[in-house]
């Protein structure tokens, strides 16, 4: 038995969930999955893993040595990088993902930065505003905005930002300036990428939360087409603060309702490599961090 072969497969399992996901991303049969890692627990003596038909889980121990397979794999990858004179250099392919009003703004010229300080690595940014599955689909690093389920992917908090409706000003002098929430009934609204089938705004207030139900005459997949169409004149939409800071600041947008508050969200950046991450995930990560935290457009007050 190879035993960094056997640990890699693994640490594979586990951060997949599953044998099957695990072959499909080695690119082996499942059978050879399921041989290396019964060889592993043999060889330990011990059951790492609690299988179903549905999922695979760790023991207390399954969970212990997979910790340990991380902290030994990494130390092999710094030997290998060490040895070939590349410890201080990152190389290889990185791939970044985050929502497209970040991405093309804030993540862009990260990137363009880390490539420019490292010229032995490449890299894809994948800007969808759809949630991407690091482990599934092979992603280093994403940069998310919004609350984070539980889960095993490492995240570091770098803003927020705010919903805030918003209008253009000749919408708003056609149209006139809702008052209150209920106001919205009377007037055009956009909708970006609806969540429910009854699309909906929340405010929150000091005592308790409304939701006002909005009957949109847009409903659009971007909110950069949301957008768009606001700046047109056609309604009020809901954005975040980091897309329409500069529309806000040159006067071709107004916000619309200021004392009423909608979600305040974070911003994190999200990787899945633990402790012990990977050279060319770590200094991308570090520098993503200290330029996001400095980014003003990224702290709404």
């Amino acid at each position: 038995m190879d035993k960094l072969q056997a640990m890699a497969t693994y640490v594979t399992v586990v951060e997949t969930e599953g044998f099957s996901s695990a072959a499909r991303k080695l690119q082996v049969s499942t059978s050879v999955i399921s041989r290396l890692v019964n060889e592993l627990e043999e060889h330990l003596g011990v059951r790492l893993l609690n299988r179903t038909t549905r999922i695979v889980r760790t023991t207390d121990a399954g969970a212990a040595f997979f910790d340990e397979c991380r902290r030994v794999l990494a130390t092999v990858e710094a030997a290998e990088l060490a040895a070939s004179g590349a410890r201080t250099s990152p190389r290889g392919q990185l791939t970044v993902t985050a929502p497209i009003v970040l991405g093309n703004a804030h993540v862009t010229p990260i990137v363009q930065e880390y490539l420019a300080r490292y010229p032995d690595v490449s890299a894809s940014c994948w800007f969808l505003d759809r949630t991407v599955n690091l482990v599934d689909e092979g992603v280093d690093v994403a940069i998310r905005i919004g609350n984070l389920p539980n889960s095993s992917l490492q995240a570091i908090a770098v803003g927020k930002v705010r919903s805030l409706l918003c209008a253009s000003p000749d919408y708003l002098e056609a149209r006139g300036e809702p008052q209150n929430p209920d106001d919205l009934a009377s007037h055009v609204t956009i909708q970006s990428l609806p969540s429910t089938p009854s699309p909906e705004w929340r405010f929150r207030g000091d005592a308790k939360s409304s939701t006002v139900p909005i009957q949109p005459r847009l409903i659009t997949t971007t909110n950069d087409s949301a957008m768009s169409a606001a700046l047109s004149g056609l309604g009020i939409v809901c954005l975040l603060s980091c897309q329409i800071a500069s529309a806000l600041a040159e006067g071709k947008l107004r916000v619309v309702l200021p004392e009423h508050e909608l979600a305040t969200l974070p911003i994190h950046v999200v990787h899945r490599e633990g402790k012990h991450v990977n050279q060319k995930v770590r200094v991308f990560v570090d520098l993503a961090v200290e330029t996001l935290r400095a980014n003003k457009a990224l702290w709404y007050a």
